[in-house]
C-alpha cells in the first residue's frame, strides 16, 4: 500500500446545507444528548463501504442545491443517496459506485430529486471536529459542522490513483443495495406502539390513508398532514425517551415521525413505530412527499432489518476482495469510525 499523504479539498460551491456527518454518537442519549448522525444511515454506510472505509467513517451530507469541490491530488470518492447529477471535470459520473477523481479534478453534485440528501465519502480519513466522539452535527450544543464555499477540507489517504482501462464502463460491478426513489407514493412499514390500542381506529386509518410531509419538518422529526385519531382515557403521559421512528400525535391534528435528533416525547402518545429497515427512506423524505403505511409483525420487521444488513455485509466483503486484488487502499480493518476516534 502506498504511504498516506494529505490532500486538500477546496469547496467551490456549497449546497443549501452541507455538513460533516457519520452514523452518530454512541451512548450519548444516556447523557441527554441525541445520537444524531446521517438521516439516511443506509446511504451513508454504503458510500463509505464503496471507497473502502468503515461504515461509520466521517463523510459529507448534502441537502439540496449545488455542491462542488476540487482536489489537490487524485482521490477515490462515492456519491450515494437521492438521484442527482454528478460530474467529474464535466463528464458524467455514476452514483452508488467508486469514482476515480484525478488531481485538480472538479466534482459537481447537483439537481437532487426524489429524495432530500446525498452523501459523499472519500477513501481515507476526512479531518473534522468531534463532539462526544462523533463528527455528527449538534447545533444546540454549538457544534454545527456546516461547510461553506471557499472552505478547505483536509483528507488523509493512501490512494494514489487507479488506471481504469475501460473508462466508459463502471469501475467495478458490485452488489450495491440501491433503494428506489422513483415512486411518488412511498410505503413505510410500521409496528405497534404503546398507545396504539388507546387510539380507536388508528390501525385502519394509518393503513388506508395518504399522508404528506409538510414544510414544518426538520431534523427532529417529520410533520405529516393527514388524518389522525387522538387516544382517549390515557390521562397524563410522563415525558420519556423514545426510539427513532416513533409516531407521535401532538395536541394538533398532525402526525409526527421522530428522527435522529429527537429528545423526549413531551408527553404525547406514541401510536406506532417505523421499522428499522424503513428509517433510511424516512431520512430522505422532503416536503410534499406522499406516503402510506403498512402494518407488519415484529418478526417481519426484524427479518427485514437483518436482510438489509446481510446485503450491506455482502457489499463490504466484495469491496474488500476487489480492493485487495487491485491494490487499492482498504480501511475497514482500521479504526476510522467517529465513535472510536
Amino acid at each position: 500500500m502506498a504511504p498516506e499523504r494529505d490532500v486538500t479539498l477546496k469547496v467551490r460551491e456549497t449546497a443549501w446545507l452541507a455538513t460533516f456527518q457519520d452514523l452518530g454518537r454512541e451512548q450519548s442519549e444516556a447523557l441527554g444528548v441525541p445520537c444524531g448522525g446521517a438521516a439516511d444511515q443506509h446511504s451513508a454506510a454504503v458510500a463509505n463501504v464503496l471507497v473502502g472505509n468503515q461504515r461509520g467513517a466521517t463523510l459529507l451530507e448534502l441537502m439540496g442545491g449545488r455542491f462542488s469541490f476540487t482536489a489537490s491530488e487524485p482521490i477515490l470518492i462515492s456519491v450515494t443517496g437521492a438521484p442527482a447529477d454528478v460530474t467529474v471535470n464535466g463528464g458524467k459520473a455514476s452514483l452508488w459506485e467508486p469514482v476515480c477523481v484525478p488531481a485538480k479534478g472538479r466534482v459537481v453534485i447537483a439537481n437532487a430529486r426524489g429524495g432530500m440528501r446525498n452523501y459523499v465519502a472519500f477513501n481515507g480519513t476526512l479531518a473534522s471536529g468531534h463532539f462526544m466522539g462523533s463528527a455528527a452535527p449538534e447545533a444546540r450544543m454549538g457544534f454545527p459542522q456546516t461547510i461553506a464555499a471557499g472552505q478547505q477540507l483536509e483528507l488523509r489517504t493512501s490512494y494514489a490513483g487507479f488506471e481504469h482501462p475501460y473508462l466508459t464502463q463502471p469501475l467495478f460491478r458490485l452488489p450495491v443495495p440501491i433503494p428506489s426513489f422513483d415512486h411518488p407514493l412511498w410505503t413505510i412499514d410500521i409496528v405497534e406502539g404503546p398507545e396504539t390500542d388507546a387510539a380507536a381506529g388508528i390501525r385502519e386509518l394509518l393503513s388506508s390513508r395518504e399522508y404528506t410531509v409538510t414544510a414544518k419538518s426538520n431534523h427532529v422529526g417529520l410533520r405529516l398532514d393527514g388524518p389522525v385519531v387522538h387516544p382517549e382515557g390515557l390521562g397524563e403521559i410522563v415525558s420519556h425517551g423514545v426510539p427513532i421512528g416513533a409516531f407521535e400525535i401532538p395536541h394538533g391534528d398532525e402526525l409526527i415521525i421522530l428522527g435522529r435528533y429527537r429528545t423526549l416525547t413531551a408527553g404525547y402518545p406514541i401510536v406506532a413505530f417505523a421499522t428499522k429497515a424503513s428509517l433510511p427512506m424516512l431520512g430522505q423524505a422532503r416536503p410534499g412527499q406522499r406516503m402510506t403505511f403498512r402494518w407488519v409483525s415484529q418478526h417481519d420487521a426484524v427479518e427485514a432489518y437483518h436482510e438489509s444488513q446481510r446485503l450491506l455485509g455482502l457489499l463490504d466483503s466484495r469491496v474488500a476482495n476487489l480492493f485487495a486484488a487491485t491494490g487499492l487502499p482498504h480501511h475497514s480493518g482500521q479504526v476510522t469510525t467517529a465513535a472510536a476516534a
